[in-house]
């Protein structure tokens, strides 16, 4: 049985997660923005934080850390565009890998639109593609720098979410399934162990800029400068 978090789980491919893996016999923590958008209170563990908000990112890391190391952290959290995308996408997956004691297993949501992601740092303007860019980027980051922990990047598929919308044509079903398959498998049954980008259970390549070392440096030195939060080492 593992502790796993979820992360915008109140909805969609998260909270597919959060019942399947409650449905398994793990103890799951789901997170909401807040208490208005959790529909479903059989949830033992609920936590509270608009990742929005750097603020409440850094509070949501503790309220985490109160519950002990987790087994694996699924970064499901996410929005498609608006002024949020960064903060979101990128900024809070960076801060609560910061500030967490480390999980044994961390999977972050990608996307197969992250191939189009520009790999300019400077820009003014980040999108969707871009911040996707940039979470695959922090997930193969963190599989070199914690080599004793596991880290992947997931593309669910573009299924029929609040987010995807109803006539997205891949299934929800194996939307939901590879990060839950990632999260609690044996070491031995995932190949590679650790820094893959995965499609269905499947790796895949991802833009070469993720396995670039330059861009995870000028990266995490993004986030340092914009969070005020260095990455231990």
């Amino acid at each position: 049985m593992a502790l796993i978090l979820v992360t915008g789980a109140s909805a969609g491919l998260g909270l597919a997660n959060v019942a399947a893996l409650t449905d398994a016999g793990h103890d799951v923590a789901l997170h909401a923005r807040n208490r208005d958008r959790v529909v479903d209170q059989s949830v033992r563990e609920v936590l509270y934080g608009d990742l929005a908000q750097l603020d409440e990112t850094v509070n949501l890391a503790r309220q985490a850390n109160e519950l002990g190391r987790f087994d694996a952290v699924i970064h499901n959290a996410g929005v498609l565009n608006g002024p949020d995308v960064f903060a979101v996408n990128v900024v809070a997956p960076y801060v609560l890998t910061a500030l967490m004691t480390p999980p044994a297993r961390a999977i972050f949501l990608s996307s197969s639109m992250h191939r189009s992601g520009s790999t300019d740092l400077r820009a003014r303007s980040r999108s969707y593609s871009d911040s996707k860019l940039y979470v695959t980027a922090l997930a193969m980051t963190l599989a070199v720098r914690r080599p004793a922990s596991m880290a992947h990047a997931v593309d669910p598929g573009w299924v029929p979410t609040r987010m995807g919308g109803s006539a997205a044509p891949d299934s929800l079903e194996e939307g939901h399934q590879t990060q839950e398959w990632l999260a609690t498998a044996d070491e031995s049954e995932i190949s590679p162990r650790s820094g893959a980008y995965w499609y269905h259970r499947k790796p895949r390549q991802p833009h070469p800029a993720a396995h670039d070392p330059r861009f995870q440096q000028g990266l995490l030195r993004l986030l340092e400068e914009h969070t005020g939060i260095g990455f231990p080492a």
